[in-house]
């Protein structure tokens, strides 16, 4: 559920009371724009005081995002979203704090923090800005850059081995990952929303266009001809099936996941994996996170979105303890518990 501790808006909110009054400075065409516009459109639903929403944000084109929000927010440095994140939240848990990143800013300067983040499980909503590449810094490969990608640091391909975010989250023992692309707004807000309701370190990984340095670097995923066919859009409670006839589906065998055609070597529909997001082990989770076009299509939607303590609700509760059970009630009586001196 929403979290009952952040307060509530006593008049309803629109997505105009969420505009900044800064001019957007992304180049027309970026996937960011989208993704602008769809935040806009969720924290209305959310309900929560326009006061109580917090952005966070690194370095990188997506980290602008703080100035187009009407919000509080910090612009932070390079790569230290997640770690300026965690102290806004555990300083105060009635704030609702969001921060937004790039592939870069979270996954290699920052990478420490990210994973970290995740392992505590903050209750915070991270909203991963994945268009591969360095955009504000003019074209470098990134940790999510293909292996043979020419860019301006690769002038004959990248040699390294890039990171699936989803499989980095799970790795950390995240409790939320969803996964979607810039240009289905729609898609965005849904998931948006469930990143909002969850108690715990939300990732949302959005699949983002840069037009000047990585343009359709997620084509296969996105453009009208192949979309249909390589993305399954994961609803909980019901069965994997995609493709423009939408008879194809997803099943699982004892050498894990396989790609079937409904109505054919005796498959129906009952063959097909029902999707349970609320799984407490990860495993299925993973393989879903890790699927990719042309072998399988890539899923997008909420993957993952297990119960688990929270840092901040833990830390609440070992104050509480120390209260009650110490003698050391305030600062006052910390100051005079031992040995003072007077100083003439």
């Amino acid at each position: 559920m929403i979290n009952s501790t952040v307060e509530k808006s006593r008049v309803p909110l629109t997505k105009e009371d969420f505009v900044s009054d800064q001019m957007v400075k992304w180049c027309p065409g970026c996937g960011a724009h989208a993704i602008l516009s769809s935040v806009a459109n969720v924290f209305p639903k959310i309900g929560y005081r326009k006061e109580n929403f917090m952005f966070v944000s690194g370095i990188g084109c997506s980290s602008r995002f703080p100035y187009y929000m009407n919000t509080y927010g910090i612009h932070g440095i390079h790569g230290r979203a997640a770690a300026i994140a965690s102290g806004v939240k555990i300083a105060n848990p009635h704030l609702s704090v969001w921060v937004a990143t790039g592939d870069g800013d979270s996954m290699a300067i920052g990478g420490n923090h990210f994973i970290h983040v995740i392992r505590r499980n903050i209750d915070m909503n991270i909203m991963l800005f994945n268009n591969q590449i360095y955009g504000l810094t003019k074209g470098q490969f990134s940790p999510t850059t293909p292996m043979g990608t020419v860019t301006k640091t690769s002038p004959q391909g990248t040699i390294e081995h890039p990171f699936n975010a989803g499989e980095l989250v799970l790795g950390a023992q995240g409790t939320f990952f969803a996964r979607t692309v810039d240009n289905n707004p729609k898609l965005m807000t849904e998931i948006l929303f469930e990143a909002a309701k969850h108690d715990g370190t939300s990732i949302v990984e959005i699949l983002q266009n840069c037009v000047i340095y990585a343009d359709k670097t997620h084509e296969i995923i996105t453009s009208k001809d192949l979309r249909d066919d390589n993305q399954l859009i994961l609803k909980n409670g019901e069965p994997m099936i995609f493709g423009k006839e939408k008879n194809k589906g997803i099943r699982l065998t004892a050498e894990g996941l396989e790609v079937v055609t409904i109505g054919k070597k005796g498959i129906t529909e009952d063959n097909i994996l029902v999707h349970d997001q609320y799984l407490q082990d990860p495993g299925i989770h993973l393989m879903l996170a890790k699927m990719y076009p042309p072998a399988f299509p890539i899923a997008l939607g909420v993957i993952r979105s297990a119960m688990y303590p929270t840092y901040d609700d833990l830390v609440e509760n070992q104050i509480t303890y120390a209260k009650e059970t110490g003698k050391i009630k305030s600062v006052d009586d910390l100051l005079n518990s031992g040995e003072t001196w007077e100083i003439d």
